[in-house]
């Protein structure tokens, strides 16, 4: 991915207003993010447990959506899957991300969701710079193979998004 600037993260939004994208929190440090092994930058708000953003270049251009995470408190501690990167997970290891869908349909309350990695750190996983409490599972594909896969995953997603 390429290294993206604060003012390039806010205006890539496309399933919230401009005003709440300016207001956002963006990462701190952006210079030092790994860009060279992020497929995507995903980071969690730090004042909201449940808030997410998560920002991919599509079709060459930087394009962001805000995800809401499932408390996840609920129910029985079991392990699960990120259907992203396929990487397992214990309990809270991965959550149902749920985004507001673009334009009128987002405005009139509908939403899309998949399970993804609770950290948004699926491209780290994947490259195996960040190791799950439950490791990886052994794969048949390369790493760029499992590369492409996690980016068509994200891709189909935002496409839901999108509308």
């Amino acid at each position: 991915m390429s290294p993206l600037t604060e003012q390039q993260i806010r205006a890539s939004f496309v399933n919230c207003s401009k005003g709440e994208a300016k207001r956002l929190p963006v990462p701190r440090g952006l210079s030092d993010q790994p860009w060279e092994h992020l497929d995507f930058l995903g980071w969690r708000d730090p004042q909201s447990r449940v808030r997410g953003y998560v920002v991919a270049e599509v079709d060459g251009a930087p394009q962001g959506i805000v995800l809401r995470a499932t408390d996840g408190s609920a129910g029985v501690p079991r392990k699960n899957l990120c259907t992203l990167c396929l990487t397992p997970h214990g309990s809270g290891g991965v959550v149902l991300m749920v985004a507001p869908r673009s334009g009128k349909a987002g405005q009139n309350g509908d939403s899309v969701g998949t399970y993804m990695c609770a950290d948004l750190q699926c491209s780290l996983y994947v490259r195996g710079k960040l190791v799950s409490d439950q490791g990886r599972m052994p794969e048949s594909l390369t790493l760029e193979q499992q590369v492409t896969r996690l980016t068509d995953n994200l891709a189909a997603f935002l496409r839901r998004v999108r509308g």
